[in-house]
């Protein structure tokens, strides 16, 4: 490991990665609301929001899947040093992955989990340019009262792969982040396009 490559992660590693913690569990409870984090580190194009879940919820046992937008050496360094995690070179062994959107990933490589152990399945974490300019997608279900509608910069196919993909209680849960906000989808949110059902 080039130790150039290593830089600072969270001034208050305690405090901080609880925050972020507490806060991708507070998205996750409530699909679709935006959270921000207050004063979390960048790493080259990788987004404090997107940064933050790194450092607060991959660990030894979490190996994590790159997609090559983001992978660089110094990300791999920073892993490894903060976090302990191992980068995986197969999409279907990894707990995490990291993807941008303009990544053309399918989807169904991941690892959905099974009906006796939904839990194994993968987590994505989607680094967006914004939260607010793509087509307005509905979503309803568990922690929504009636439906929050969000208008992500996501291709239509992905919504259209996660409809084929998702047999509650497999599935793949997501955090969508930009900048210092996320907003997550957890598996039992059923999305739809405003005028045409997706999921």
């Amino acid at each position: 490991m080039n130790d150039a490559m290593l830089l600072p992660a969270f001034t208050e590693p305690i405090a901080q990665s609880q925050q972020a913690f507490r806060l991708a569990l507070t998205a996750m409870s409530e699909p679709g609301t935006i959270q921000v984090l207050e004063g979390g580190p960048a790493l080259g194009d990788i987004s404090p929001a997107t940064y933050a879940l790194c450092l607060s919820l991959f660990d030894a046992d979490t190996p994590v899947w790159l997609s090559d937008a983001l992978d660089t050496p110094a990300l791999r360094a920073n892993l490894a040093f903060h976090c302990g995690c191992a980068v995986a070179s197969d999409r279907r062994l990894a707990a995490f992955a990291l993807l941008t959107e303009d990544d053309q990933v399918d989807l169904h490589e991941f690892n959905s989990g099974t009906d006796r152990d939904p839990d194994r399945s993968c987590t994505l974490i989607v680094q967006l340019s914004d939260l607010q300019h793509g087509a307005a997608v509905a979503w309803q279900g568990p922690g929504i009262q009636q439906e929050r509608v969000l208008n992500l910069p996501v291709a239509p196919d992905f919504w259209t792969q996660r409809k084929t993909f998702c047999a509650f209680p497999k599935g793949l849960d997501i955090f969508f982040t930009s900048g210092s906000r996320l907003v997550a989808l957890p598996r039992s949110t059923r999305v739809r396009y405003t005028m045409t059902e997706v999921n």
